[in-house]
């Protein structure tokens, strides 16, 4: 009995001493857990889901078109025996491309050449005669009409001589435009001929694109009501989608007002496109009207096993996660947000995760 008697005062000691403590540290754990709960409350961000009337744009792809292309081509027939450009090279206007040469243009220039000296010696034997004959005229040895003859003949054989330089000028002249210039500066596109090529007059050697390139857009025929010049676009980067990188902007420079298989043509200015291949396809995002959808900031939605989630709070005031179909990026009042396609309705509340 003395055993457990002790046994029973040593428990409730025990008791007394556990409920004293626990009396002394309760005020302390209701001030921190007030002070936590304010906190809490303090940093939590709510927003609200509501409809947003948006613009609407719509991605689609543009290819690198150059404003200008001209061919290079051949004024004379002949053989390339030179050529001094290939693909991708940039030239200035007036050089010196390619070279073509016409063997029958030596040989005319020699024949030409005999023709000249031929007259000169003609022209010198008639000076000859005709200064004689003025000195027997003034002699009255022999008669005006015999006088006048040998004038004349030297005046033929000085109208040879002249035909015949002036002949020798335009073969050489031929000569000289067998030098194929660059109608203007800029890239070279294609090169169709090769070096020992037989050409004839009007042949293209070259075509060359100037340098100032645009985007030409396609977009279906349902779009063509929101086209506009000066309507600004948005650019991706090469190789990458708008989604991922939009990295500059350009504007509507043209609206071609006819639709062909369907489909409205635009033109596009956009700066920084020197270095792209002619033909290369780039996706942008134009406008296309505007819409009301969902946008919520972007620091709201967080991803799980490749699904989007955003944290909502349920009519019993808990935290639920709510699965979700993210679309576009867009910029509001400058804030990043993200538009919702699915999943979110109307007065939702969300909360940061």
């Amino acid at each position: 009995m003395r055993n457990a008697k002790s046994s029973w005062i040593s428990s409730s000691r025990a008791t007394w001493i556990v409920t004293l403590l626990s009396s002394a540290m309760k005020p302390s754990l209701l001030s921190l857990s007030i002070l936590l709960g304010g906190l809490t409350t303090a940093h939590t961000e709510n927003f609200t889901v509501h409809l947003t009337l948006i613009e609407d744009k719509k991605a689609v792809y543009a290819t690198v078109e150059t404003t200008n292309s001209i061919a290079a081509r051949v004024r004379i027939p002949g053989t390339v025996t030179e050529l001094a450009v290939t693909e991708g090279d940039m030239v200035r206007e007036g050089q010196t491309i390619a070279r073509v040469v016409d063997e029958k243009l030596a040989l005319k220039i020699q024949a030409v050449d005999a023709e000249i000296r031929a007259a000169q010696r003609e022209i010198d034997n008639i000076k000859t005669d005709k200064d004689r004959a003025e000195s027997l005229y003034k002699k009255g040895t022999i008669s005006k009409v015999r006088r006048d003859q040998i004038l004349t003949q030297f005046d033929v054989a000085s109208s040879k001589l002249e035909a015949a330089q002036a002949e020798r000028a335009v073969i050489v002249r031929q000569t000289e435009e067998g030098a194929v210039l660059a109608p203007q500066s800029g890239r070279v596109l294609n090169v169709p001929l090769t070096v020992g090529s037989v050409v004839m007059p009007g042949e293209a050697v070259a075509t060359i694109a100037r340098e100032n390139y645009i985007l030409r857009l396609a977009l279906p025929e349902r779009h063509a009501r929101f086209l506009a010049k000066g309507n600004m676009v948005e650019v991706a980067g090469r190789g990458n989608r708008c989604d991922e990188s939009c990295v500059r902007e350009g504007k509507i420079s043209k609206v071609y007002p006819q639709i062909s298989n369907g489909r409205v043509l635009a033109d596009a200015h956009v700066d920084g496109l020197g270095d792209y291949f002619v033909g290369e396809r780039i996706q942008v995002r134009v406008h296309a009207g505007s819409r009301e959808t969902y946008l919520v900031p972007k620091g709201y939605i967080f991803t799980r096993y490749g699904v989007d989630y955003v944290r909502s709070i349920s009519a019993k005031g808990k935290p639920i996660d709510i699965a979700i179909q993210a679309g576009h990026a867009y910029k509001q009042d400058g804030k990043d947000m993200i538009e919702v396609l699915s999943g979110l309705g109307d007065g939702d509340k969300l909360v940061k995760p």
